[in-house]
Parts: C-alpha cells; sequence; structure tokens
C-alpha cells in the first residue's frame, strides 16, 4: 500500500486516486530563460521516479509540466542577449529537454506552455472577476487574497501574519499588499496579447492555475515541487483554482527538499550555484541520479566532490554486476518479470513515501548478494541470472534510471578516466609516502593542467573536473 507525506495535511497519507487506476500528475517546470540548476534537477528527477513507479504499479498516468515561456526574467534576458523573449523561450527550452534527456528522465505527456494558453488563463482570470475574487486597476488585474478565507493553508501562514516583503509585489494601487497580479498591463516594447480590459500578459501563478485546470480538470491526484514554491505559488494556485471550482485543487502535495553545495544553501552570491550542464561536465548522468536519490526526497542533500565520487563507485559495482551476469546470458533485454523478495523490499521502500535511499540500499543489497553466490558457486542455473537481471531492468533501469542496459560508449570512456585519475592519485600518495614530492607535485600539476583539481584532506584525495 502505497503512503505519501502530503505537504497540505502535514501527515502520511495512504494513496487513493480520483479515479483509478488513472493518475493525474503536475509538477511545474522550468521557466525557460537560462540553463537549469542541481537544485531544479532534483526535483525533475524525483518526479519522474515518482510517476515510474506509479507505471510499474500498473496506474495509467497522465504527467503535465509546464513551461513558462512568458516572465518578467524572460522579458529581461532578452534585454540582455538583444533577442526576442520567443527566442530567448526557444533557447532555453531546448537546452532543457537536452539535459532532461540526459538525465534519462521520460518526457511528459503534456508541456504546456504559457504563450499557447492565453485564452485558457484570460477565461480563467474573468470568471475570477465576475465571481468577486479578482479586480482591475487600469488594466492590471489583482486576485483579493482576502477574499479566500483558506488562504495561507498549505505553508502554514497567517494572512494577518504576512507582511509584504521581498517575493511580494508591492503596487500602489493594490487594495492589499498581498493580493497578486493575474494580468499585467502591457508596457512599451513588451509582448502582450488582447483582453477586454486591454493588452497584457499574464501572471506566473495564473499561467500554472489555468493550464493544470484545463488539462487534468479541477482537482490533480499529485502536484510536485521544489519546497521553495510552496509560497507564494502554490499557495496562489490554491486560492485560484479553489476559489472557482469549490473542490480541492490538490489531493497529495509532494515537496522536495532542497540541494546544498558544500553545506552552504546554492546562491549566485556565493558563487557556488550549480547548472546542471556543467555538473554533466564532470559526473555522468546515472551517477548524478544515484546522488539525488540518496537522501530521502523531503531531506536536504549536500552536493561535494566526495559524494559524487561515492555515487560513482557506487555505479560501477551496478555495471561490474551486470557485466558478470551479461557473460553468462548475453546482452538481450529482458521483458518480463517475476516478482520476488526482492521486488517486494523494493517495493516496500518505495511504498513509504517514495523512500529512494531505502530502495537504493535494497540494490545495493542485492548486488551483495548475488556476487556472493555468483563467487561461491560454479554451477549456477541459466534462470538466475536472466531473474538477476531482471530485476535491474525493473527497478535500476525502469523506475530509478541509475542503470542503461543500452551499450553507452560515453559512460565507459567516463569510467576509463575517472580510474585512470584514480590511478595517478594512487602513484601521488606512494610518492609522498616516500618523499618523493617532486613526482608527487609534478602528478598534481600536470592533473591541474588539464583542469582536473586534487583536494587532500584526513579523509584522503578527492578529484574535481573544472575544464
Amino acid at each position: 500500500m502505497l503512503k505519501i507525506y502530503n505537504t497540505l495535511s502535514k501527515k502520511v497519507e495512504e494513496f487513493i486516486p480520483i479515479d483509478p487506476p488513472n493518475v493525474g500528475i503536475y509538477i511545474c517546470g522550468p521557466t525557460v530563460y537560462d540553463y537549469f540548476h542541481i537544485g531544479n534537477a532534483r526535483t525533475f528527477i524525483i518526479s519522474d521516479i515518482i510517476r515510474k513507479y506509479l507505471e510499474a504499479k500498473r496506474y495509467k498516468v497522465t504527467f503535465v509540466m509546464n513551461l513558462t515561456d512568458i516572465d518578467d526574467k524572460i522579458i529581461k534576458k532578452s534585454v540582455e542577449e538583444k533577442i526576442s523573449f520567443s527566442e530567448v523561450a526557444k533557447k532555453y527550452s531546448e537546452a532543457f529537454f537536452e539535459d532532461i534527456k540526459r538525465l534519462r528522465i521520460k518526457p511528459a505527456d503534456i508541456y504546456p506552455k504559457a504563450t499557447e494558453n492565453i485564452d485558457e488563463i484570460i477565461a480563467m482570470i474573468k470568471s475570477l472577476i465576475d465571481n468577486g475574487f479578482a479586480y482591475n486597476v487600469d488594466g492590471n488585474i489583482f486576485f483579493n487574497v482576502s477574499s479566500f478565507k483558506e488562504y495561507g493553508k498549505l505553508s502554514g501562514k497567517k494572512i494577518e501574519d504576512l507582511e509584504a516583503g521581498a517575493r511580494v509585489e508591492v503596487m500602489e494601487e493594490k487594495q492589499n499588499a498581498l493580493d497578486f497580479a493575474l494580468w499585467k498591463k502591457a508596457k512599451e516594447g513588451e509582448p502582450s496579447w488582447k483582453s477586454e480590459w486591454g493588452k497584457g500578459r499574464p501572471g506566473w501563478h495564473i499561467e500554472c492555475a489555468a493550464m493544470s485546470c484545463h488539462f487534468l480538470g479541477d482537482t490533480i491526484d499529485i502536484h510536485s515541487s521544489s519546497r521553495d514554491l510552496m509560497f507564494p505559488h502554490h499557495e496562489n494556485e490554491i486560492a485560484q483554482s479553489e476559489s472557482l471550482s469549490g473542490k480541492p485543487f490538490v489531493r497529495y502535495w509532494v515537496h522536495n527538499g532542497f540541494v546544498n553545495i558544500n553545506q552552504e544553501k546554492m546562491s549566485k552570491s556565493l558563487g557556488n550555484f550549480l547548472m546542471i550542464k556543467d555538473v554533466l561536465k564532470s559526473y555522468h548522468p546515472e551517477a548524478v541520479r544515484l546522488f539525488l536519490l540518496s537522501n530521502h526526497y523531503r531531506s536536504p542533500i549536500d552536493f561535494t566532490d566526495k559524494a559524487m565520487d561515492e555515487s560513482s563507485k557506487g555505479l560501477d559495482k551496478i555495471y561490474a554486476l551486470l557485466e558478470r551476469v551479461e557473460k553468462k546470458i548475453g546482452p538481450i533485454p529482458v521483458q518480463d518479470f517475476e516478482p520476488g523478495i526482492c521486488w517486494k523490499h523494493f517495493c516496500d521502500a518505495m511504498d513509504d513515501d517514495f523512500n529512494t535511499a531505502q530502495s537504493v540500499a535494497v540494490i545495493f543489497d542485492f548486488i551483495r548478494d548475488v556476487n556472493k553466490v555468483i563467487t561461491e558457486n560454479k554451477n549456477i542455473e541459466f534462470d538466475f541470472f536472466m531473474n538477476v537481471k531482471s530485476f535491474l531492468e525493473k527497478t535500476a533501469v525502469g523506475i530509478l534510471g541509475i542503470m542503461n542496459f543500452e551499450t553507452d560508449s560515453n559512460f565507459a570512456n567516463m569510467e576509463l578516466e575517472h580510474n585512470l585519475i584514480q590511478l595517478l592519485i594512487e602513484l601521488r600518495n606512494d610518492a609522498k609516502k616516500e618523499k618523493n614530492y617532486v613526482l608527487a607535485d609534478k602528478i598534481r600539476d600536470q592533473l591541474s593542467g588539464v583542469g582536473i583539481e586534487l583536494k587532500d584532506s584526513k579523509e584522503g584525495t578527492t578529484f574535481k573536473i573544472v575544464k
């Protein structure tokens, strides 16, 4: 029985879809004005695994991820890059799709774009005005937060305690400082669309509310994203949608924790803002996935070179077992899978609020046990190897995405590079033990010359590829 921690109720609840076996999932996708970072990657990967696990459990999932292709940040970037807003959106949308493909994230069933759903957005805004939840101030339309009595129920914030702050747009024409824009009056030189209130463009919060309702109905089974969007974005989605429908907007809210960098919050001001495209220059996509799954999704996770090296080594162990198995049965994909005790343990972990840390542990326990059997037994039946490969395909490949049965020359090249660097580190350590500091320094300097940075600590020597 699958149980999910619901951010709204603050409880672990049994998962009961609205219309089983159908399940609707909505995830806030990227605002396409830049490349996405390692924190975004965690959100996309966790949602990908939730979707794949439900599909493995025979649910029929409709997975919707929006693309915010009109926004203040996109307009700003278009000015900076001296191209149109649509060219900015196209450029970074293509980069997004390229990176999620490399991360082996299954494409969404629907990728609605804000600019392709203007009619639906305008219709929702009109309904909010007609029903007294929004008001027009000279072509700017605002949602009246005080009109929704349950505002703050997701984040636990109370209207009377909220003050206009850094994340709240303050405008004199608002009735209340917390009211937020549904429609922004057109400014000279900015993109705009026609409406009965005059030319303008939609606000961010109404885009998600309109598109999710349009494609998945008034109530969604699962809405997933990062904790930083809980307030005000998701709070505002609830207010807009439930004001009109009178129904719960989402059954299960799933929010993942943050990714820190060397125990510090990721921040551009600290210079530790890691774009996924740069991370993938140093680490294989499957190692990135394995790292991001090593903690429970609701807990924070700390990105370090040491943690990534451990994930890379863990990946080596998985592929080493696959190599042993394929020597016995050949590289033939296995489609059928008979559930066994290991599959039950894996499902028990995933049923416990998608506990990927435990499900990964199940896989590594499985690898240890299988290696022991192969080492201690000479005559092993063919079916044993078929079942091993089937289990890995079902779990490590099909759900977690931390390995791939197809030939991957890129992985092989990165694995070789990793092993050669480790060999040089060992030679350097031996040289230091022998007090041959000239050779030790030469190895370090030559590695640095090709973009490989070494870091010595009490725990040993780690490396980081900075080329």
